[in-house]
Formats: structure tokens, C-alpha cells, sequence
């Protein structure tokens, strides 16, 4: 029996190690490409964090569609040709987690964005964690 081997190159296309950075960073790169939808490959915690960004009026809708595999299918919100969405940050990375308390959930722009906490009672933004006095991991900063 012989084994075919993989390039380095090969390796590294098939590897993503941070999927929630990879979904920012399509939102992102849809929103500078002024395009109206974006795909995004279906994970339950992307799910929960679009139906968040949904939710808060950063997003349209979030749809669940089978191509090739589950894909989420994301509608870019614009207001008088402009996008909704200023910017959107990965705090936590995979090389350095950040974990906080209730009482030191950051607030992005004075109060002017949210950030989404992942709690042990699910996605939250900032302010509901505070508000539950649960802390979690900060997962991103939306504004």
C-alpha cells in the first residue's frame, strides 16, 4: 500500500485553526466588495453569533442552505449606500484567550457597539452578561 504525500502547501490550505476569525474576515472583505450576501460554512457557534449580529442590527438575515455541506448565507445591511457595519474585531484568538468577569466586560466606543461574550449560558452581549453578572470569553467587538 502506498500513501500519497502532502505538501506543506497542501497542509496549510486544508487547515483553519480560528473559524469564527474566518467569518469576520468574509464579512468584512463582503462589506468592503459592497456585495449583499455573503457564505459562510455552518458551525452552530457562527449560527449563534450571526443570529446575535442579527439580532443587534448589524445583519440582515441569517439563512441555512445545503450546497456542498451546510452554509450559513449572511444579508449585508446598508444605510443611504453605506454599510451598517464600521468594524468588526476578533478579540480572543486561539494564541491568547481572553476571559473576564462581569465587571470587566470592555465597552466598545462608550456604549456606541457591543461586544459578544461567550458565557456558560450561551452567546451574550456585553451588556446582558453584566447585566446577568456572568462572565465568559469576549469573542469579538462589533461597531
Amino acid at each position: 500500500m502506498y500513501l500519497k504525500r502532502v505538501g506543506k502547501r497542501e497542509k496549510e490550505k486544508n487547515m483553519m485553526t480560528d473559524p469564527i476569525a474566518d467569518m469576520i474576515i468574509r464579512i468584512k472583505n463582503a462589506y468592503l466588495a459592497n456585495h449583499r450576501e455573503v457564505r459562510v460554512p455552518h458551525s452552530r457557534l457562527k449560527e449563534a453569533l450571526a443570529k446575535m449580529m442579527s439580532k443587534e442590527g448589524f445583519l440582515g438575515q441569517v439563512n441555512t442552505r445545503e450546497d456542498s455541506g451546510k452554509v450559513l448565507v449572511l444579508t449585508l445591511l446598508y444605510k443611504n449606500n453605506q454599510p451598517v457595519l464600521t468594524n468588526l474585531k476578533r478579540v480572543s484568538k486561539p494564541g491568547r484567550r481572553v476571559y473576564v468577569n462581569h465587571t470587566s466586560i470592555p465597552r466598545v466606543l462608550g456604549g456606541l457597539g457591543i461586544t459578544i461574550v461567550s458565557t456558560p449560558q450561551g452567546l451574550m452581549t456585553g451588556h446582558q452578561a453584566k447585566k446577568s453578572g456572568i462572565g465568559g470569553e469576549v469573542l469579538c467587538a462589533i461597531w
